[in-house]
C-alpha cells in the first residue's frame, strides 16, 4: 500500500480465494481477510480457487480448449472442475481419485488444457494421449483473483461477513502424528 501511496481506508472491498484448497491456507487466508473487512467497514469478495486459475490459463488459450484447473488434494486424489472457453462451468468442482478413466467424457468431446500443482499426477496415466495438453507451473494468482474479483464488485456480488466460511469441499479430519522411533 506504501509503495502506491494509498492507505487501507483507500480500499473499496476485500478479495480472497474461498477454496477448494489447503484447509490451513483458507483458513488463515479468510479469517485476515475477514478481518480486515470488519476493521475497515469493507465488503467481502470470494472467489472460487479453480475459476481464478482457469481465468489465469484462459489469456493464453487462443484454441478454445476447456480448461481443467487441479489442486493437489493429497495421495491421488485432487480438487478440480471443468470450464468452457468463456469460463462457463462445465463441470462442478469437485474431489476426484486419479485413475486410467479420469476425465474420458471430457477428452472425448477434444483437446483440454490441464494445469495446477495436481495435473503432475494425471501425466502419469494420460500423458501419451492426444487430446491432453499439459501447462506446468500454474498455481493460483492475486492478478486473476483481483480481476474475477472486480467483476463481482460492479455486480455487488459480497459475501456475507459474519456467516462466510471458506469451501474446503471435503470436511477436516483430525489426525494423530506417528511415533517417531
Amino acid at each position: 500500500m506504501k509503495q502506491v501511496d494509498l492507505s487501507m481506508n483507500d480500499l473499496d472491498a476485500i478479495a480472497v480465494s474461498k477454496g477448494p484448497g489447503s484447509y490451513t491456507g483458507l483458513r488463515i487466508g479468510v479469517s485476515t481477510a475477514k478481518g480486515l473487512c470488519y476493521a475497515l467497514d469493507k465488503p467481502l469478495i470470494a472467489i472460487n480457487t479453480l475459476l481464478a486459475m482457469a481465468h489465469e490459463v484462459n489469456q493464453v488459450n487462443h484454441s478454445k480448449l476447456l480448461l481443467c484447473p487441479m489442486i493437489d488434494a493429497r495421495r491421488m486424489e485432487v480438487y478440480t472442475a471443468i470450464f468452457d472457453h468463456e469460463l462457463n462451468q462445465i463441470e462442478a468442482t469437485n474431489a476426484k481419485v486419479l485413475d486410467e478413466t479420469s476425465f474420458q467424457g471430457t477428452l472425448d468431446k477434444g483437446q483440454a488444457l490441464f494445469f495446477g500443482n495436481g495435473a503432475d499426477k494425471f501425466k502419469d496415466f494420460r500423458v501419451e494421449e492426444a487430446n491432453i495438453v499439459l501447462i506446468e507451473n500454474i498455481s493460483p494468482s492475486a492478478s486473476s483473483i483481483g480481476s474475477l474479483a472486480f467483476e463481482a464488485y460492479q455486480r455487488n456480488e459480497f459475501e456475507d461477513l459474519a456467516y462466510f466460511e471458506p469451501y474446503y469441499l471435503k470436511d477436516f479430519i483430525a489426525t494423530k502424528p506417528k511415533k517417531l522411533l
